[in-house]
């Protein structure tokens, strides 16, 4: 009932538009380490070329993806048909991260909608592309897109954004390094020295982190 393809050719290329939501999966490389799925949305991807795909990572509250690509690279891509005919297809493939001190960023970042909470954009060399029947999906119908996530990043402003992304993004659930371009604050507290960055990450992931609705921890995108 599957078939593989020797690249995103057109129909498939549309039918991965057509989506509102695709769902990203990556694993770090220690067997105790946890392995991570993530929905997005907001019509954050985009098929560069047959082999490449790219998506705009949104401010939220983990940075598993994002971790787990620096490590080592391994991330499958799955859409599902909701409306229409079931589908199902997978683009398996190396993926990187490019951030916005990063050369590339600017040509990337304008491939897409513009977002205030944008933190990074994922590229994805496609090595392996299937599809399967999806007879078990069931069907949906579309309704609209959330607005919280981008109400949410306008009331942060760029400069809470920064500090929001320097307490909750700059590693993972399991340790390993998530955002590069952030510096976690160092907050001065008077007759004491300045608390060290690894301390202030400590403190972070000993609090509840906010579910955002936008990268990781929240409900999608």
């Amino acid at each position: 009932m599957g078939k593989t393809y020797p690249e995103i050719d057109p129909q498939l290329a549309e039918f991965v538009r057509r989506q509102h939501v695709f769902f990203v999966a990556t694993a770090p490389l220690s067997a105790d380490g946890r392995v991570n799925l993530s929905p997005k949305g907001l019509e954050s991807l985009v098929v560069l070329d047959p082999h490449t795909v790219a998506y705009l990572d949104l401010t939220g509250s983990g940075v598993e993806t994002i971790a787990h690509l620096r490590e080592n690279g391994r991330v499958t891509l799955m859409f599902c048909a909701f409306e229409g005919p079931p589908k199902i297809l997978r683009l398996q493939g190396r993926g990187e991260v490019i951030e916005p001190q990063d050369a590339l960023w600017e040509a990337l970042r304008a491939r897409f909608p513009a977002h205030l909470g944008a933190r990074a954009v994922i590229r994805v060399r496609v090595e392996r592309i299937a599809d399967s029947c999806g007879y078990a999906v069931p069907l949906m119908r579309f309704e609209g897109d959330r607005d919280q996530l981008v109400r949410w990043a306008e009331r942060k402003g760029p400069e809470g954004l920064r500090e929001y992304r320097a307490m909750h993004n700059a590693e993972s659930i399991d340790g390993l390094p998530g955002l590069l371009g952030v510096s976690p604050p160092v907050r001065e507290d008077v007759g004491q020295a300045p608390e060290s960055a690894s301390s202030n990450q400590e403190e972070a992931r000993g609090k509840t982190r906010p579910g955002v609705g936008g990268g990781e921890g929240g409900a999608s995108p």
